[in-house]
């Protein structure tokens, strides 16, 4: 875990320098292609953002990314160059977050996706910003996702509380809301995030079928990955347990080196597109979200040797055309279609490629030891 805490005096410094690369471990981190691609990749959405604010889409989780793509980029509400920008996709959330505190004005269906992605954003920006809304709006927020957890440390994807959670995502969704919120200062239970930890653990399986939690020793000896809901695994589950587990200081935990494995062999048969069609290594926006946070989170050798791929694979596939302002610069969603899914693509394309600036709470040593240490390690 990177142990840089510095969000008060890069406040200040962020004002004077909205866009550096001052933090950047070297130019292996950041090359100037990279920058580049990340500053089209910014003035595409600024471009685009609409009057709401909201890039047509009535998904507060996806807005909320189009916000952090920014603030990650060291771009703060209010000020700057893309002050405004910023500034209206928070107001959008904000101003659509129900008495009950739930972050989505989509289906039910969509409840605790959005609300965890959403949450998430609002975590980032209320530890850069301090703004009173924004932490208003966070703590209903925050107690929203205490009150629906399920018996099994879980969530579904409805806001309401039940036995069982329905699937991985959902769990590291709301952790990470969780975890943000701690780099801020709020308080969090650390009774919901252990059961939220255990759960993480739970979706573990090895290729013969045993449980990471319920049979460990076993499951040790075995080749074996993060599960979706206990079936097959795939490449973003493996990343969103990882990034669940580091983010929450379980640091030794043996899942982790399992799944890094998956991700580095992944991303190893990625070859840099020789044209620029918008696609994101991974295939989808979801999926590097998670690749890029893991990676960075675990750091060292693992991070040094497949992060430059990232970036290159990111810095070749953008969709460029001087001559068309609505597709220059952007990156395809995958699974999401429309301008929200350029949203989705180029948003997520922009957070990772902005990621070594290190600017997000996220990104720092953050309040984590006091509750990693009551944390039950299995």
């Amino acid at each position: 875990m990177r142990n840089i805490f510095r969000t008060t005096w890069l406040s200040s410094l962020m004002v004077l320098l909205p866009v550096s690369s001052v933090l950047a471990e070297g130019d292996w981190e950041v090359t100037p292609a990279s920058e580049r691609a990340l500053q089209k990749g910014l003035a595409w959405l600024a471009r685009n953002q609409g009057p709401e604010g909201n890039w047509n889409s009535n998904s507060l989780g996806l807005v909320g990314m189009g916000a952090l793509a920014f603030l990650s980029a060291g771009y703060f509400p209010g000020r700057g160059r893309y002050g405004t920008t910023v500034q209206k996709a928070l107001g959008y959330v904000t101003k659509n977050a129900k008495p009950s505190g739930l972050l989505n004005i989509a289906g039910a269906g969509q409840d605790m996706y959005n609300h965890g992605l959403a949450a998430f954003a609002l975590g980032q920006a209320y530890g850069m910003t301090n703004n009173k809304e924004l932490s208003r709006v966070l703590d209903k927020a925050l107690k929203l996702i205490s009150n629906t957890q399920a018996e099994d440390g879980g969530w579904d994807y409805r806001a309401r509380r039940q036995g069982r959670g329905h699937d991985l995502s959902l769990v590291v969704m709301q952790a990470k809301a969780l975890r943000g919120a701690m780099d801020s200062g709020l308080e969090v239970s650390p009774e919901v995030v252990g059961l939220a930890i255990q759960s993480v653990r739970r979706y573990y399986k090895t290729r013969s079928g045993k449980n990471g939690l319920s049979n460990p020793k076993a499951a040790m000896l075995e080749a074996g990955q993060f599960t979706y809901n206990g079936g097959g695994g795939t490449l973003a589950m493996a990343a969103a347990g990882v990034v669940c587990l580091q983010e929450f200081g379980q640091y030794g935990d043996w899942r982790i080196g399992k799944n890094l494995d998956v991700i580095q062999l992944a991303i190893g048969k990625e070859a840099v597109p020789g044209s620029r069609n918008g696609r994101l290594p991974g295939g989808d926006a979801y999926t590097l979200y998670y690749v890029g946070q893991a990676l960075y989170q675990v750091g060292g050798k693992r991070w040094r040797e497949s992060y430059p791929k990232l970036r290159d694979y990111l810095v070749a596939s953008q969709m460029i055309n001087a001559g068309e302002a609505a597709q220059n610069g952007l990156w395809r969603g995958g699974r999401v279609g429309g301008l929200p899914g350029d949203l989705y693509g180029t948003a997520v394309a922009c957070f990772i490629l902005a990621m070594p600036n290190r600017y997000l709470p996220i990104l720092q040593e953050g309040k984590i030891d006091s509750i990693a240490n009551k944390l039950k390690k299995k």
